[in-house]
């Protein structure tokens, strides 16, 4: 026969203890397992998306640097070019016209040797990205230009350039080598004009 008597005294203290503690937890509505999970879900929530955020960020942040090296890596070299550039538009122009139109058919392939070169020259940094400047008729820009002197001149705005000493040239939205001018001064005051001046493509006039 089973005895089914309630159990007094210490023992009863026990086998009261033996409870599992999470429930009586949840019975005094001291301790809730669901809405621990509920916080620990968005606690991770929330790290997963700052991290996506921060991955998307490196993402964009890759993209534009990478970017940028195929746009720019030429910079240095680009810019080298343009002083040899310079130097066979300079030996061109060291000929006077009267001489080129008599000159013998040996200077003539020599000069329009010097010329192709220049040109094939401009031509493949065109392709990198390289632009030339045109600012003359435009306002005076420090941004892209570099103003060496001052012509008077009442017929056209004041600040205007008039005049380009040695061509500027732009690679992507950056200045390679601001343009060498001569502004106007004296004129009236120049309308207000984009502050990027337009380009022109580089084999299409010496430097």
């Amino acid at each position: 026969m089973t005895d089914e008597t309630p159990t007094n005294g210490p023992d009863a203290a026990v086998n009261h203890n033996e409870a599992d503690p999470a429930e009586t937890a949840a019975a005094d509505g001291t301790f809730d397992p669901t809405e621990a999970l509920k916080a620990e879900n968005a606690d991770l929530r929330d790290k997963f998306l700052r991290l996506a955020a921060e991955m998307d960020n490196l993402r964009r942040r890759t993209e534009r640097d990478v970017k940028d090296a195929k746009a720019y890596a030429v910079t240095a070299f680009a810019r080298d070019m343009l002083g040899v550039s310079d130097n066979l538009r300079r030996a061109l122009d060291a000929i006077p016209a009267d001489q080129r139109a008599a000159a013998e058919s040996g200077l003539n392939a020599l000069i329009e040797g010097v010329d192709m070169t220049e040109r094939s020259m401009l031509t493949a940094l065109e392709r990198h990205g390289v632009r030339k400047l045109e600012p003359e008729g435009q306002k005076f820009d420090p941004n892209f230009h570099q103003a060496m002197f001052e012509i008077p001149n009442p017929d056209v705005p004041n600040n205007t350039v008039v005049q380009v000493v040695q061509a500027g040239y732009t690679i992507g939205d950056r200045v390679l080598r601001p343009a060498m001018v001569g502004v106007a001064k004296g004129g009236a005051k120049a309308e207000a004009q984009p502050s990027e001046p337009g380009t022109a493509s580089i084999n299409e006039g010496d430097a």
